[in-house]
């Protein structure tokens, strides 16, 4: 990303590590004081963002301030980001051994040249070796700030009192616009027509991949037309799922999607099959 007209460069894996030390509070655990006040919390990155969430029938209010709190006040020490690294390492050596996760990755990087998509969500064991709790806090500060946030509440709420307690708990500086930088203009081709990776599986699993261009303007209109393109063209009552698996070349793991990320637009294929060759020929 940019900031101040100066390209920042963080480690592969950031946002998902700052995921795991968000919780971390001057008093505690907010997972925990979440759990004993009732609510079910969790939290995800994806490629285009990181959400912090819960579910609850009580305390609705006095959990949605401790999660605005949370997420707005970092606290990480050398100690405790040095403790996570080790659970991190391992939750990615399991995403590695992961044949569904691999062949998503693989193809996202046989796509692109330089989309940071190519790059493991997690990031690998080398690049979070890089993460300090001085590069946790420079990166809370670029990104959770107020423009950059999204707050979704549903429920038997009252909004108003959301939105005030939302304006009571959040920083009161938006924060400075961050530039970012998805990497150089990508063309219609691939990077790499195939790569094929050793596991111990029962079935090969095989993704086919599809670059579209990326409309940036209408990112609704086309998500959703691309998702209707692959139910029609690659659902299960489509006239290609019936015809391969009629050849036995797929089974029912078979399925079509469309991602949309920043700079990335894919339509894609896959599931389990003895002949994931003959099945990307059809």
């Amino acid at each position: 990303f940019i900031r101040n007209g100066e390209k920042c460069d963080t480690p592969a894996g950031i946002a998902h590590y700052l995921e795991h030390k968000m919780f971390d509070t001057k008093d505690g655990n907010a997972l925990q004081v979440l759990s004993q006040n009732g609510a079910e919390p969790n939290a995800f990155t994806s490629n285009a963002m990181t959400g912090y969430y819960f579910d609850c029938t009580e305390h609705f209010e006095e959990n949605l301030r401790i999660l605005l709190s949370f997420v707005s006040v970092p606290y990480f020490t050398d100690e405790s980001v040095e403790k996570e690294r080790g659970i991190i390492g391992q939750e990615i050596r399991m995403v590695e051994d992961s044949p569904d996760w691999q062949v998503y990755e693989r193809l996202l990087a046989c796509l692109y040249r330089s989309s940071p998509a190519r790059v493991p969500i997690a990031g690998t064991v080398e690049s979070i070796a890089g993460i300090t709790a001085e590069t946790l806090y420079d990166c809370h500060h670029a990104f959770y700030c107020p423009s950059n946030m999204a707050l979704c509440v549903v429920g038997n709420v009252d909004p108003h009192a959301v939105i005030a307690l939302a304006e009571e708990v959040l920083p009161r500086e938006r924060g400075e616009e961050i530039a970012r930088c998805y990497g150089e203009e990508e063309d219609g081709a691939a990077a790499q027509h195939e790569t094929v990776t050793q596991m111990e599986v029962a079935l090969p699993q095989f993704l086919v991949g599809f670059k579209c261009e990326t409309n940036e303007g209408d990112l609704l209109r086309q998500s959703l037309i691309g998702e209707m393109a692959s139910d029609v063209l690659l659902g299960d009552s489509s006239p290609l799922y019936q015809r391969l698996y009629d050849e036995g070349l797929i089974n029912s793991s078979f399925g079509g999607g469309f991602d949309q990320l920043p700079g990335v637009a894919v339509l894609c294929a896959g599931g389990e099959s003895g002949q994931p060759q003959q099945v990307s020929d059809a």
